[in-house]
């Protein structure tokens, strides 16, 4: 059954654990390492059980890829989820949210950031063979991917528009697109809330604009671009016009950039930092750790690895760059009351 981008038929998972007075300062944290197994408890009603998960008030993650090789997440509730982003093969999604206890039928909608082609690659893909699952963008963005790409003029049959700054209620979640700044049609960021949790993503920008300066700064559980590190660009291969691009307000986040908004805007809210879109050829997973890492130290801030060790969750937030090819560990997020 294992394909061969999974590494092993059983994912591991991170349950990490905040309290919500974390939001006015106070925190009590444990995480624990263990098999992917998801955690259901049945529910019963006057017809007895019910082949249903409870609502434990947790938010699940999982990136399945995050780069220009193409970008996918999911995240979800015990009950129900979204992908954010289809730029990862629908099988290889799917097949691993499968180990992870999630089926197809509880993935209720695939949010887009933006058209370019490693963000949507196989967004029809996934509403074709799984005809439920519905496609949320502005209208904008929908007209961007019909004109950009060869696609099937049908996934207008899946959209759902949405619009930025309104909520909507999606997966038992609540979802708030604003604007970000990249060189795509209309491009977005996301807020998810569940249970007072706040899971914000902000990927593909080029600066931080103020709407993205404002959701961001609320986040417990941030996703965040940090695309390149500027002396591996400046020698690195690129033509200069490709260079010039990429710095572009309109073109992706220098790490350094993205470490000094989080360690300027830091609060005791925030817990875990999850660093995506990491360049292939003009940054390295270890350099992106370590400038954000040294730029929260900088302010006395203790920087964990996202691990399960005594130590590890002892530190005030966790810093985890997301694998570019290859499925993230399972992460369960929880705010609850003590």
């Amino acid at each position: 059954m294992a394909k061969k981008y999974i590494k092993n038929e059983r994912q591991q998972s991170i349950i990490f654990d905040a309290d919500d007075a974390a939001v006015d300062g106070g925190f009590a944290a444990s995480a624990t390492v263990h098999a992917g197994e998801p955690e259901f408890t049945p529910i019963i009603g006057e017809d007895g059980p019910q082949d249903k998960p409870a609502d434990d008030g947790a938010l699940r993650f999982i990136s399945f890829g995050s780069g220009s090789s193409g970008n996918c997440a999911y995240l979800g509730t015990s009950r129900a989820g979204i992908l954010i982003d289809a730029g990862v093969d629908a099988a290889k999604v799917f097949d691993t949210l499968a180990l992870n206890g999630v089926t197809p039928d509880m993935v209720k909608g695939v949010c887009l950031t933006h058209d370019h082609g490693d963000h949507v690659r196989y967004v029809y893909q996934v509403v074709r063979r799984y005809r439920h699952i519905r496609i949320y963008c502005t209208p904008r963005t929908l007209n961007g991917i019909l004109r950009r790409h060869s696609i099937s003029r049908r996934i207008k049959d899946y959209h759902e528009a949405i619009f930025k700054e309104i909520p909507f209620t999606l997966a038992g979640m609540t979802l708030t697109a604003f604007e970000v700044s990249h060189d795509g049609t209309d491009n977005s960021g996301y807020m998810v809330e569940h249970s007072g949790c706040r899971f914000v993503v902000a990927t593909d920008m080029g600066r931080i604009t103020d709407r993205a300066d404002f959701y961001m700064r609320q986040a417990n559980f941030l996703m965040i671009e940090s695309n390149y590190d500027d002396d591996m660009l400046t020698n690195g291969p690129y033509k200069e016009y490709l260079k010039a691009r990429i710095r572009d307000e309109k073109g992706h986040l220098d790490n350094k950039v993205a470490a000094a908004f989080v360690a300027a805007n830091y609060s005791d809210a925030l817990k875990y930092v999850f660093l995506c879109h990491l360049s292939h050829d003009n940054n390295t997973p270890d350099t992106a750790v370590k400038e954000m890492r040294n730029a929260l130290e900088a302010r006395g801030i203790t920087v964990g690895k996202g691990e399960s060790t005594l130590s590890d969750r002892a530190k005030d937030v966790q810093v985890v760059a997301l694998p570019r090819f290859d499925p993230s560990m399972w992460y369960v997020l929880r705010l609850h009351t003590i």
